[in-house]
């Protein structure tokens, strides 16, 4: 995948001190991850829960459960940022 890919993340709601909302704060790290390899992210809400999918030239090519991703930071340290920036990087 060239550097320069448009990285949709697809994000769902989730609960978090009793209210259930879309919130983009875990995708930080994810966002920043990406960006410093080069990609441009677009955010989108979806309507399923928990969710993030990473979609590369209309394809889903990561999925994980948000509440797996780190809450704010840069990404650097999140096994599942660095998995999702390698999944990426590995789509075609």
């Amino acid at each position: 995948m060239p550097a320069n890919a448009r990285v949709t993340l697809c994000y769902g709601p989730y609960e978090s001190s009793g209210v259930i909302q879309h919130r983009t704060f875990r995708l930080q790290g994810l966002q920043a991850a990406l960006r410093a390899s080069g990609h441009l992210c677009v955010l989108e809400e979806t309507r399923e829960w928990n969710i993030v999918e990473l979609v590369v030239s209309g394809e889903v090519v990561f999925t994980c459960n948000i509440k797996d991703l780190e809450f704010g930071g840069d990404g650097k340290l999140d096994p599942v940022c660095r998995e999702a920036v390698a999944a990426v990087e590995s789509a075609y």
